[in-house]
């Protein structure tokens, strides 16, 4: 059975083999840059957003200073990895897509079915890009809303797994789907359908982008595996069997 894990550790071996090495470069150089300019960014005003940070929690609160001061680098630290997740997906997605499809060739011997073209494909790309972000953003903000509730925020960590993880899932499972002209409702669908390899997919894809620096690496890897679970486990179902369950 072709689980998450083997996926993903499949994919990473089949991005860096000879023939698709040259798809991997200019992720790799995006993924680069991006994380290079919002380290730089985040590390030189750090030290002023902490500074204006405490400066907005009442002096009676100061006792708890040893435990809000944690929250706020916890607080930006997700924030950090969301929008470097969400805009390294935004500027890549195209050639993400080209990488699933020579994947998905070299796999399985049979191109996707997609007819688009290389640029058309390349900027539909771009805009499934931008639907998961109105898909993502909202949900993102109420959670985040959530997180500083009272009593409520206790499960706030197990909710922010979670949906890392399916966000994981939507982000990279796509990929192969929209190659193969799997809407994106359906997409979810499908993906919901068979919610525990999703879940897992989308929780060790989560885990290799907390590696930093090994990260900018691993990601295209998994865009290759999400080609293997798609193959595996997501092609042969049939919109009217994903609604029936």
């Amino acid at each position: 059975m072709m689980d998450a894990l083997t996926s993903l550790t499949r994919g990473t071996r089949l991005v860096y083999s000879p023939g698709l090495r040259r798809y991997v470069f200019v992720p790799v150089l995006i993924n680069l840059l991006v994380y290079a300019a919002m380290l730089h960014y985040v590390l030189s005003r750090f030290g002023g957003w902490m500074d204006s940070w405490m400066a907005m929690v009442p002096g009676w609160l100061d006792w708890l200073t040893w435990l809000i001061w944690p929250l706020f680098v916890i607080a930006l630290l997700v924030v950090v990895f969301f929008t470097f997740t969400l805009v390294t997906h935004l500027i890549a997605a195209p050639f993400y897509g080209l990488l699933a499809a020579k994947v998905e060739t070299q796999v399985t011997g049979r191109p996707p079915i997609d007819d688009r073209g290389l640029v058309r494909t390349g900027i539909d790309a771009l805009g499934r890009e931008l639907l998961k972000l109105v898909y993502i953003l909202p949900r993102m903000a109420l959670l985040f809303v959530v997180s500083w509730i009272p009593v409520v925020n206790v499960v706030a960590p197990l909710l922010w797994a979670a949906f890392s993880a399916w966000m994981m899932a939507i982000t990279y499972l796509d990929y192969p789907m929209d190659n193969n002209k799997v809407s994106f409702a359906d997409m979810r669908r499908r993906l919901r359908s068979r919610w525990w390899p999703t879940l897992t997919y989308g929780g060790w894809v989560t885990l290799v982008t907390w590696i930093p620096l090994a990260n900018l690496f691993l990601l295209p890897g998994a865009v290759a595996g999400a080609v293997l679970m798609w193959d595996r486990h997501y092609r042969d179902l049939t919109l009217k069997a994903v609604q029936a369950r």
